[in-house]
């Protein structure tokens, strides 16, 4: 049994449609709106009260664009030929266009630190940002199962720190790691009991699909980084971080581009100026790791020499990596350590 909705409903079902139905390339006439009313809402309506009531979304502030054409109609009481000023083509205009949606989901689908079913749930939510045209192209997208062992605190933490980091608070928490059996374990003290870390965070930054945590642990004075999806029992205390100008690396602010470029692992400890020879056909794939901020010299028609400023431990993993088209020029103690960790991979392969 259908019952008629009251009149005062019809604008929130106007706008209900246009949001539904309309963007720049699908616009609806003011028949077009009455006849979904009639048909999904249950209201029947004249063209009239469709226009007043679009009118008064637009006062309200609702960006609705219109066309306006003008026809020769005869005036009712003199039957002389007159202009008439006829509105359609009604459509709500977007505040994120189809591609921005598109980026916002793709960047969810190759995520690494968000479950499955949260994952599901924001694309969901994204969608819902546009209308049913935009829904129909993104529904054969499909990301896997949720086959890893993500932190299902993530948001959690992600909210605390949030507010750690604007009021200048220290966190605690605890940190854990994978063991063979593919459960979360925490990290133990000496003793055997769980560790609780005491944290000076600063800064939450994104690299390689994941959440990192640039902060201080309260025991030293270097910058440490955590991974967000592998904290639990987050905790906001009310005392007051470190300043950063106490910390090795910040004395002079925080540069997170310059931090991010000399941390592209996200190794803790100090950087130092790296020289290297490359293949030129690996340029790419230098300006992608170290960033704008490197030298090149030595050039020749096939390899170039690469000097940067980047923490060592990230350049040893680095070289590894790239060790059939890079090698390491200084400082001499990294290039020691890159051929022993080569020869050692020699020996696993007998």
């Amino acid at each position: 049994m259908y019952t008629i909705p009251p009149k005062k409903l019809l604008i929130i079902n106007i706008l209900d449609i246009l949001k539904r139905y309309t963007d720049a390339d699908h616009r609806l006439s003011q028949k077009e709106i009455t006849d979904i009313l009639k048909t999904e809402y249950n209201m029947t309506v004249d063209r009239k009260a469709v226009k007043r009531n679009l009118m008064n979304l637009i006062d309200c502030g609702y960006e609705i664009e219109y066309s306006e054409s003008v026809r020769m109609v005869p005036n009712k009481a003199t039957g002389e030929l007159e202009e008439s000023y006829i509105l359609s083509d009604f459509y709500l205009v977007r505040e994120f266009t189809d591609s921005e949606l598109r980026l916002l989901i793709d960047s969810l689908l190759f995520s690494k630190h968000i479950p499955y079913s949260q994952c599901k749930e924001l694309i969901g939510k994204i969608e819902g940002l546009s209308n049913q045209y935009f829904k129909s192209r993104v529904k054969h997208i499909r990301t896997m199962p949720d086959l890893s062992l993500h932190s299902r605190q993530l948001f959690y933490t992600i909210e605390v720190l949030d507010e750690a980091i604007s009021k200048g608070k220290k966190v605690s928490f605890i940190y854990n790691e994978y063991d063979t059996d593919k459960k979360m374990h925490s990290r133990k003290n000496r003793d055997g009991k769980t560790r609780e870390y005491i944290i000076n965070p600063y800064q939450i930054a994104a690299t390689n699909g994941r959440y990192y945590l640039i902060c201080n642990y309260d025991k030293y004075d270097t910058v440490a980084n955590y991974r967000l999806d592998r904290i639990s029992s987050i905790k906001l205390l009310d005392e007051p971080v470190k300043p950063a100008k106490q910390v090795k690396g910040l004395e002079n602010g925080f540069d997170l581009p310059k931090h991010m470029a000399e941390h592209m692992y996200m190794f803790a400890g100090e950087s130092e100026t790296v020289t290297f020879r490359v293949k030129k056909y690996i340029l790419n794939d230098v300006i992608d790791w170290f960033g704008g901020e490197i030298t090149f010299f030595d050039e020749t028609d096939d390899e170039v020499s690469v000097r940067t400023r980047v923490n060592l431990a990230a350049m040893r993993r680095w070289a590894l990596q790239y060790a059939l088209h890079a090698r390491v020029l200084s400082p001499e103690a990294l290039v020691n350590q890159v051929k022993e960790d080569i020869q050692e991979a020699v020996k696993n392969y007998g």
